[in-house]
């Protein structure tokens, strides 16, 4: 079993920034793993991922000014978020890749302000 628990989520002005993590529980490996977001009426879309050796994938919007990074001894993933823009609000699930499925946070809420 693998559970994911975000935190990290909140109300932040435009230019602001803000720190997601994601603890994954279980003796499980994953890989890769990252965090997606989802606006309202709008289709999931992937914004990072990183594999426990340490690369990095970013969606084009957000390079530059996101940064996903692992713990691996702490089975946690985190998102710092800077320089965020309205757009960027959304809800944001953490995900975790397993050999034989993917394992999905709940969501944490990101709000930008203009």
């Amino acid at each position: 079993q693998v559970q994911l628990v975000e935190s990290g989520g909140g109300l932040v002005q435009a230019g602001g920034s803000l720190r997601l993590s994601c603890a994954a529980s279980g003796s499980i490996f994953i890989n890769p793993m990252g965090w997606y977001r989802q606006a309202p009426g709008k289709q999931r879309e992937l914004v990072a991922t990183a594999t426990s050796g340490g690369s990095t994938n970013y969606a084009d919007s957000v390079k530059g000014r996101f940064t996903i990074f692992r713990d691996n001894a702490k089975n946690t993933v985190y998102l710092q978020m800077n320089s965020l823009k309205p757009e960027d609000t959304a809800v944001y699930y953490c995900n975790a890749a397993t050999r034989d499925y993917d394992v999905w946070g709940k969501g944490t809420l990101v709000t930008v302000s203009s």
